[in-house]
């Protein structure tokens, strides 16, 4: 990998999705196989669009995740990055789609294989040739695979990285909201690119309003660029001399799934290429354009991974517009 690459940490795993919609998990007649993960969708994503990337992480040594191993090569996401646990499962989630095209979780990790990841088995070569590296705040919840976070974070940073965060709540996971709040605070001020969605601003502020003045609440010195993405009315960005709002694309959704790491996946792609992305309002928000549009076509198909666009299918989409 060279210096041009996206590095993403964390979980993936398999979530089983009801054939039908709109119906709870116990009056589901079966589920289909969806693999997913919120840092293994940004790798999957960025690579579709031609970004150079890498999965970091640990899958369970079953069928299933040595499955996910494949996907993501499949998908020309490097693997060097992953160990597997002999010991443990590969994490599986089911999820339900209601009527609303919202979602609800249950999920089965007691431990799963991604939460067993140490420090002394990450690539740490690997992470140090990371021109971005990128997380969530799952890996954070228990030991050892905290740790591992906190410890290749670090690298990454003493390394030159720019470091992306995407906290992607799941209350489900947490032993308590409040755990869950201090936990994704605690590395709050080290990214230097934060995604929040609307609902997450909502958890982490305590207020119910998606103002500008919540957003800024959220903002510290390091940071170079504060996202808040919107569903369909686009997203809000803020950065240390600008602020605004790019409209978002509307398109008829189906499963929401996998949208939000869509849209950081396309940042991400954009942003390793040419830093100055965060220091120029009017490529900012070409760019932002283009994730949203990312975003909005990954709620046209079930699935996160098999919805992620390429590059063609986002051009399409602005010809229609």
């Amino acid at each position: 990998m060279g210096g041009d690459s996206i590095v993403c940490f964390g979980e993936m795993l398999i979530d089983f999705v009801p054939t039908v919609s709109g119906v709870s998990l116990a009056e589901a007649p079966g589920f289909l196989k969806a693999p997913g993960g919120a840092p293994a969708n940004v790798a999957i994503a960025a690579a579709r669009l031609g970004g150079k990337t890498a999965f970091v992480g640990k899958l369970g040594d079953d069928e299933f995740g040595h499955m996910l191993a494949g996907i993501l090569k499949e998908n020309g996401v490097s693997g060097d990055g992953i160990t597997f646990d002999k010991g443990a499962r590969t994490a599986l989630a089911f999820v339900t789609l209601r009527a609303d095209g919202e979602r609800e979780f249950m999920f089965y990790r007691n431990p799963s294989a991604d939460m067993l990841l140490t420090p002394e088995e990450l690539n740490l070569d690997l992470i140090r040739s990371a021109k971005v590296f990128h997380y969530g705040s799952i890996s954070l919840i228990v030991e050892p695979c905290r740790a591992a976070h906190l410890k290749a974070m670090e690298v990454a940073k003493q390394a030159g990285a720019l470091l992306s965060y995407d906290p992607n709540l799941r209350l489900p996971l947490w032993p308590s909201a409040e755990e869950a709040r201090k936990q994704i605070m605690s590395i709050w001020d080290k990214a230097e690119v934060i995604k929040v969605s609307d609902n997450e601003l909502e958890f982490l502020t305590g207020s119910n309003k998606i103002d500008d003045e919540s957003a800024l609440s959220l903002w510290h010195n390091n940071l170079k660029l504060l996202l808040v993405t919107l569903g369909e009315k686009g997203c809000r960005y803020y950065t240390k001399n600008f602020h605004g709002t790019v409209d978002g694309f509307h398109v008829k959704a189906v499963d929401t799934t996998g949208a939000g790491d869509s849209f950081v996946g396309a940042l991400l792609c954009k942003i390793v290429d040419d830093w100055t992305v965060l220091e120029d309002e009017a490529k900012l928000k070409e760019v932002l354009k283009f994730a949203n549009a990312c975003g909005a076509i990954t709620t046209t198909k079930k699935g996160a991974i098999p919805a992620l666009p390429t590059q063609a299918e986002v051009l399409s989409l602005f010809k229609e517009k």
